[in-house]
């Protein structure tokens, strides 16, 4: 008799991983959650009928990364009106207090973070963000999206120097202001 364990446990397991590929390939905070949301609301439906053999965790990441790319096709359909926008970073919170500068300045570095895996060549995007976010190996990542190991791991070197040099760039650029 074969028994997976419980889904709660998958989720509890793999959800931070789902939730950095879902933030990674979706500029949005809000846009991550709800790739999130979906990617886990269709896991569970989906979780009986798997075989106990399954890689839950690759599975999952590979079903985020399609409700990430239905999350930003249906953005491109559908205007939201709002009386008003969200502050950048306003998502983010923290389970103590803290000091409102400090979080600010923290707020600016994830929302520049952020801004530099977006703007990565979309092989790069993805190669760093399932190795480097996801913990995948360079073999499992080339399985997800596509070719080979050798090209996935230059494809994530490329992608790091890229994040480095613009690191470096912001930082250098805020000193000489």
């Amino acid at each position: 008799m074969n028994t997976k364990i419980p889904f709660e446990l998958i989720v509890q397991r793999h959800g931070p991983t789902v939730w950095r590929v879902c933030r990674a390939l979706l500029r949005s905070p809000q846009d991550a959650e709800d790739a999130w949301a979906e990617t886990f609301a269709a896991g569970f439906k989906a979780w009986p009928n798997l075989p106990g053999s399954t890689n839950a965790e690759a599975w999952l990441v590979t079903v985020a990364r399609r409700k990430a790319i239905d999350v930003a096709r249906g953005n491109t359909r559908r205007a939201i009106p709002a009386e008003e926008l969200p502050e950048a970073g306003e998502r983010l919170s923290a389970s103590s207090p803290e000091d409102p500068e400090d979080a600010a300045v923290r707020r600016d570095d994830v929302d520049r973070l952020w801004d530099a895996v977006h703007r990565l060549p979309e092989g790069q995007r993805l190669a760093v963000t399932h190795h480097h976010l996801g913990g995948f190996t360079y073999r499992e990542v080339a399985e997800i999206i596509g070719g080979n190991e050798t090209s996935v791991r230059r494809a994530a070197a490329d992608g790091m120097k890229n994040l480095r040099k613009n690191s470096r760039e912001i930082t250098e650029g805020e000193y000489h202001e």
